[in-house]
């Protein structure tokens, strides 16, 4: 084998041996758990985190930051703590986990896109949360969605795993999750209604990552779970995905109606330094 075929051979089985790392990363949706169980998204915690540090920062820099630096402001050094605990819990903060990474090279493309992101990001985290996107994608916009409809689909995907009591304020950090993301709107203190979002292209590439590593391809991949919660129809995700490509997130073609996606970028291999997470 030439040298050049040989380098390029060993390139193409490092990225899928990383992308193999991120897919173990995307917990099963069947098993019960999940911090939402004990916090929402933390959506403005988590920009306010990733504005102090750069792109490139170590883990230990986002713990460093959050305990010592006091960058979420908290009171206590309980508090301090339980708030990087449950944002590792949803994101990782580790630039060896591949969704980590993902979202962190996406994260400042377009900030009104960052809720997405967060979303997206922990529902691969997150099965409790995952198993409430039955509510968000049946829902029309403008439907009242109460914590109620989230506690019923929390046993449903887990039959008696949880207490009531448990469900009750589940259920309630989850609609705020939801809200928090753009797909629920406040109309009173105790009602949210369904909303649309508008997905920027870097939520879109996000969204068609997850599918990716799960194994769709094609056209497939803009029907999977994480595509279907950017509640567009599939003709502008191929735009969407189409402008993403233009802008170096990703590489789209349609041709003839054949689809091809690929991610040389977000699944380039992890440098010496940096070794991925199983």
């Amino acid at each position: 084998m030439a040298v050049g075929t040989a380098r390029r051979v060993g390139t193409v089985m490092v990225a899928a041996a990383s992308a193999a790392a991120a897919a173990a990363q995307i917990v099963r949706g069947d098993v019960p758990g999940g911090p939402s169980t004990s916090q929402t998204i933390m959506v403005l915690s988590l920009q306010r985190l990733l504005s102090e540090l750069p792109a490139d920062a170590a883990a230990e820099a986002y713990r460093l930051a959050v305990l010592d630096d006091n960058a979420l402001a908290k009171d206590t050094t309980s508090a301090r703590e339980w708030a990087f605990r449950q944002l590792r819990r949803f994101y990782a903060l580790n630039p060896g986990s591949l969704l980590f990474r993902a979202l962190r090279d996406l994260w400042g493309h377009e900030p009104s896109g960052q809720p997405l992101l967060a979303i997206l990001c922990a529902l691969a985290r997150d099965p409790i949360l995952r198993a409430s996107t039955a509510v968000i994608l049946a829902a029309e916009p403008g439907a009242v969605i109460a914590p109620s409809d989230f506690d019923a689909a929390i046993e449903a995907a887990f039959p008696g795993a949880y207490k009531e009591s448990t469900r009750q304020t589940t259920a309630q950090k989850i609609a705020s999750s939801w809200a928090q993301s753009g797909h629920l709107r406040a109309v009173k203190a105790t009602k949210k209604v369904r909303a649309r979002v508008h997905p920027t292209p870097a939520a879109a590439t996000y969204a068609l990552l997850l599918g990716h590593l799960e194994g769709a391809r094609g056209h497939s991949l803009f029907e999977t779970l994480w595509a279907q919660v950017l509640d567009q129809p599939k003709s502008h995700l191929f735009d969407l995905a189409a402008t993403a490509s233009q802008h170096g997130l990703l590489e789209f073609r349609n041709a003839g109606g054949v689809i091809e996606v690929s991610f040389h970028q977000l699944l380039r291999p992890f440098d010496e330094n940096q070794e991925a997470l199983l």
